[in-house]
Parts: structure tokens; sequence; C-alpha cells
């Protein structure tokens, strides 16, 4: 049976969509596998990792009927890259092999029974449907998801919370030492939901969204969340355990407010950076009338300082950061002005956008 005749473009982007929660090496083999189901005309991938499945239906072309069986999903699209992009392949099912045909090349692939495959079950009681434009949902998980913790003991910091409520949607990551806040309208009302997504999830998610017209509908259970958009189904796990409270982090009412050009302030961070030494991060920022100073050295007693002019009469503070944590968040923001609020020398700062509400980041300081 002709499983499938496509151009090889076409079958690669379709297989590569599912592809990437696929580990080469694992301890249940099939799971090395995507499993490939055809009824009537169309095709129907899905992949998983036993946390994660994500499935997508096409149309491939190759014989009438039904049939299924699972193949190497890396093997497949490695030989698959290797063919010019316009050329015919097939896919033919022959006993318990799978033959890939493109051009003058054939290659013969062993497949593991369908009926091995591990699905995900779905939880029974998802939340009400609600969806926001697909670029909308890949501008927040950039805006938030570098501050998101990586291996951390508090497992429930090594991903995203969402929180949908009313009529908005909240997300939020920090790993203890920064926290960045970002939320968006939606067009109908919802009871509140609260979900924390794991980083593997929201890596793929940033993988797989577009910036194309369309939107992605999202459904919270209490172990599992789903999203459609774009032919794709993606169920995943989630997290347990209690995020932190992060209306408590945010501060308010800071008494010192700079409102100042973003890329000027990047620049100035990413110059300073260079003079710091590889463990420890850290420069100083001298805020005085009319001026911010950005200082930094290391241990072989380097030294960099750079002054931007600023419109600010409030009071002289001294205060040290982690340069990277500010980087990562003027990096990941495409606004031209940039509000930083501050305290003191030992309270944390607030980034926001002037007029914005939408975007909140904290960054704790640090000693130097």
């Amino acid at each position: 049976m002709i499983v499938l005749k496509a151009p090889q473009g076409k079958f690669l982007s379709v297989l590569q969509s599912v592809a990437g929660i696929v580990e080469r090496r694992h301890t249940l083999p099939i799971l090395a596998n995507v499993l490939i189901r055809k009824t009537a005309g169309s095709l129907q991938f899905t992949t998983s990792d036993l946390e994660i499945q994500i499935r997508t239906t096409s149309d491939l072309g190759g014989d009438e009927g039904s049939f299924t069986t699972t193949v190497g999903a890396r093997k497949l699209i490695d030989i698959l890259r290797t063919m010019p992009a316009d050329q015919t392949v097939s896919l033919e099912s022959s006993q318990s092999k799978l033959i890939l045909k493109g051009g003058k090349s054939k290659f013969t692939l062993q497949s593991l029974p369908a009926e091995d495959f591990p699905l995900v079950q779905e939880s029974a009681s998802f939340g009400p449907a609600f969806s926001v434009p697909q670029k909308t949902l890949k501008n927040l998980l950039e805006q938030v998801s570098f501050a998101m913790a990586v291996h951390d003991i508090r497992y429930y910091l090594n991903g995203i919370l969402f929180v949908a409520e009313g009529k908005q949607l909240s997300l939020v990551a920090t790993d203890g030492h920064r926290l960045a806040f970002v939320s968006a309208m939606l067009d109908v009302e919802v009871p509140r939901q609260e979900v924390i997504l794991p980083r593997k999830t929201v890596i793929e998610l940033q993988r797989l969204l577009s910036d194309a017209e369309g939107a992605i509908e999202m459904q919270f259970a209490n172990n599992q969340a789903k999203f459609s958009f774009g032919g794709m189904e993606f169920v995943t796990k989630l997290v347990e355990g209690k995020f932190p409270d992060y209306n408590r982090v945010i501060p308010k009412n800071h008494q010192n407010s700079i409102t100042l050009g973003r890329q000027a302030l990047l620049s100035s961070l990413q110059r300073t950076a260079i003079l710091t030494s590889d463990k420890f991060k850290g420069v100083r920022l001298n805020i005085d009338p009319g001026t911010l100073r950005v200082a930094s050295n290391n241990a072989e007693q380097e030294e960099a300082v750079d002054e931007l002019d600023i419109d600010y009469s409030g009071d002289s503070i001294e205060i040290g950061f982690n340069v990277t944590y500010l980087i990562d968040a003027l990096t990941n923001m495409d606004q031209d002005m940039v509000r930083l609020e501050l305290s003191d020398s030992n309270s944390s700062a607030l980034i926001t956008i002037p007029d914005n509400a939408t975007f909140k980041y904290v960054v704790m300081p640090m000693r130097i």
C-alpha cells in the first residue's frame, strides 16, 4: 500500500511540526517513533514523550484505505532532509517495514506496531475553551519565558504560570531572582483558572507558534492543558505545585522613576557587561539627577564606566544588579521607551513600559 505520495518539502514540514518532542534515545524505544494513521485520504501524525502529545492531520496523497504504523521520526526527517525540496517522495508499507522512495533512492525502514504506541489519556474535565491570536501568545511567551527557572529544586518554577480570569490572560515566570509578568485581553469571559506549563512545553509552543493569522484555542484541566491551532492538537501534562503569589512580589509605589530609551540603556549594559567577571555578572548603577552611570569591574582590576543623560530629579541611588537579568528583559521587549522604578539600593527594581500596564519585570538587587 502506498501510504503517501507528496513533495519532499510538504512531507518534511508536517513531520518536523510534530517531531520536536521526540528524543532519539528513549527508555521506551517506540517513543522515538511517529505514529502514522491513515483513514480514507487523510494522514494523521502523532508523537509523544508521555507528558506531551502532538498531533497533526494532513493530506499527502497515496492510496485510499486505512493503515496504521509507527516509524523512527528523526531517522525519517534525516533522510528527507538530504533530498531535493521539489522531489516527489513516497512511503509504502511492506510487511513490518516501510519503504521510502525519492528519485533513484530507496530506504527500507523498520516499523513497530501502532497498538504499542502509548497515547496520552486526555482529561475528561477540561474547562471552557478560549482563544487568542497565535501571534499574541507567541509575543506573550517571548516576554516572560527567559525568566523561567532551569532545573530548580522548586519544580513549580521550571515553567510558566497561566492565569485566565474574566477577560484577561496573564503569564508569569520567575526563577527567584527576577519575575516577568505580561497580560492580554480575551474575547470571552472565563472563570478563574490557574495552570503551570512545564518548561519543555513552553519551548515547544514557542517553536510551533507562528506570526501568521489564526487563533490558538486553549483549554485547561486539573492536570492537563490542551492547545489547538493550525490543524494541530497539543496536549501536555501540567506542573503540580503552588506558584508564588506574584502580586506580592511586584513592588508598588516606588518613589523614584526614570523613563529612558530602551536601546540606549541596553547598549550601555552590553558594553559594561564585557568587563564583568564570568562568575559574578554584577554591574553598578549610580543614579543622580540628570545622569545614570553604569559601571563594572572584574578580578583583573579592569573597569568599565558608561554614562547616560536622563531626565530625573529624584533621590541619588547606587544599586547593583546581575547584568544578564537586565539585558534579558530589554532584549525581549520591542518598545522604544522603558521605565525604571526604584526605591533604594536594597529593594527590588521594577521595569515597565510607560503608559502600558500589561508588562512588568521585577529584578532583585545584588551586593557589589
